[in-house]
């Protein structure tokens, strides 16, 4: 039996639209990626050949640098907002959720500071969007804390707002110093969060050898 027109129509019109938001995450992906490597003021260029689209489907999308950078930190707030659950659903212990959703907020932030001057003057802009990642963020934050806690994992008493901003502040000047790797500086606070008899293997093997 076919479809009637009707139905046919809004098949077509639903696959479409999941097309679009398919296409934009690809290209959301792709400049995120780009910013990650080369900074917000990447050339365009880089991007749509990243992506595998052309310049005009970007600027089509976002007419402006702000409108892109804008576009890529929302999205990330949003997969890195996504991402906490998931990890604990699929990790081997809480502790080793917070350390991989940690090593994706530092994606993040690594994007996320060159935000302030793609957006120039549009402070409202940027005052928006930093309270919508807090309000996104830090209760994915406080729910991989908590478990991790129960799990008797890490030290209690540890707040969300504390452990992103002081891993916000390790990642200040990773652009301006090649030299500086803040994953290494990060991976000792996280280790510094743990109880001192919680080891994981590669502490184990580390304290066996010696």
């Amino acid at each position: 039996m076919r479809p009637r027109a009707g139905e046919a129509n809004g098949t077509s019109a639903r696959r479409t639209r999941a097309d679009a938001v398919r296409n934009q995450r690809t290209l959301l992906d792709a400049a995120a990626e780009v910013f990650v490597t080369s900074g917000v003021d990447a050339p365009i260029r880089e991007i749509a050949a990243r992506a595998g689209v052309g310049l005009g489907t970007i600027y089509r999308h976002f007419p402006t640098r702000a409108d892109l950078v804008t576009a890529v930190y929302r999205h990330q707030i949003e997969a890195c907002g996504e991402a906490g659950p998931n990890l604990l659903a699929g990790t081997a212990t809480p502790f080793d959720a917070l350390r991989q959703w940690i090593d994706l907020f530092v994606d993040f932030l690594v994007t996320k500071h060159g935000l302030a001057d793609a957006l120039q003057s549009d402070s409202d802009r940027f005052a928006a969007l930093h309270t919508h990642f807090l309000d996104r963020l830090m209760p994915v934050c406080a729910q991989l804390l908590d478990a991790a806690t129960d799990a008797g994992d890490i030290r209690p008493g540890i707040q969300p707002y504390e452990l992103m901003r002081g891993v916000g502040n390790l990642c200040i000047g990773r652009d301006s110093d090649p030299r500086y790797d803040p994953r290494r500086m990060v991976e000792l606070l996280l280790q510094g969060l743990r109880r001192p008899h919680r080891l994981d293997d590669g502490d184990s093997q580390t304290v066996a050898a010696t």
